[in-house]
């Protein structure tokens, strides 16, 4: 699928840590999309595959009415059973070419990379957009070591597919992104641990526009 970079411009990342429950999820998300979040990926590293699907069903439904991109984070299966917009696999899941046979030829596969050859292997294999970093250290992914800013200016000029940053970005850290060639910035925290989340997201997505491409 060609997916246009501007689609990827805020990409809101969920994270139960901040939510009570599913309803609560639901509308912070809402609330997320309302601020302007382009996209969203629904991640859940713990939850059931039966509470996973009755969730994302219900997370599908919600982005379709509010006309923004689902993405269902690492189950291929689940983003085919819903109906998702697409899916998002790391390194160590699903090698996109697989994910691509499952989902079929409509719908974005998103690859997390961190160096060249691993961009260039996702795009090869029908990645339609990367997440590259982590841009920052960050309490979401503690393992994660972030990539210095020559890094994402070399992927960025390697590649024909969008590209965004994740990993520990927040409206304090996110100018230091600047002509790295971005395309859009994955939030996590940043967007979803805020009080007002639609707030959040609004500035986020005025601070994204100063740093894409």
């Amino acid at each position: 699928m060609k997916l246009e970079g501007k689609r990827l411009r805020l990409y809101a990342v969920t994270d139960r840590s901040w939510a009570p429950d599913t309803a609560g999820l639901l509308k912070q998300v809402e609330e997320a999309v309302a601020g302007g979040a382009t996209m969203v990926q629904l991640r859940e590293k713990h939850l059931g595959d039966d509470a996973f699907l009755a969730e994302a069903e219900q997370f599908v439904a919600l982005c379709r009415r509010c006309g923004v991109l689902s993405i269902i984070n690492d189950n291929a299966e689940i983003a085919v059973k819903t109906g998702a917009d697409g899916v998002h696999v790391g390194q160590e899941d699903l090698e996109a070419g697989r994910v691509r046979a499952m989902l079929g030829p409509d719908k974005i596969i998103g690859v997390s990379a961190h160096n060249v050859e691993e961009a260039l292997a996702a795009q090869a294999a029908g990645a339609d957009y990367l997440g590259v970093g982590a841009a920052f250290a960050t309490g979401t992914k503690a393992e994660a070591k972030p990539i210095p800013r020559e890094m994402f200016r070399s992927i960025t000029d390697t590649v024909s597919i969008p590209v965004v940053a994740i990993g520990g970005i927040s409206r304090e850290n996110i100018l230091e992104l600047q002509n790295c060639g971005l395309d859009g910035v994955a939030v996590v925290s940043a967007i979803f641990a805020q009080r007002d989340v639609k707030a959040a997201a609004a500035e986020l997505l005025r601070l994204s526009g100063e740093i894409c491409r």
